[in-house]
């Protein structure tokens, strides 16, 4: 496996699932970060929750979300 690389950093749990969807969909690997306990403590979000990505695939996945508007 690549090094992986933060694609960007969201507010929320929910938000940071759907940009992997999308970039999984695309065939992408990417993944959720969060200290929040499993999405049991939601409040420790405020931190930020992170997408993960390949290294390899980062410049591939900032197109994708910058095409569908979502970065």
């Amino acid at each position: 496996m690549d090094d992986v690389v933060v694609l960007t950093v969201v507010s929320s749990r929910l938000e940071a699932e759907l940009i992997v969807g999308l970039l999984r969909g695309d065939g992408l690997w990417a993944a959720v970060s969060a200290d929040d306990a499993g999405g049991q403590e939601p409040q420790l979000q405020l931190q930020g929750v992170r997408v993960l990505v390949a290294a390899s695939e980062e410049e591939s996945a900032r197109r994708l979300l910058a095409a569908d508007g979502a970065l």
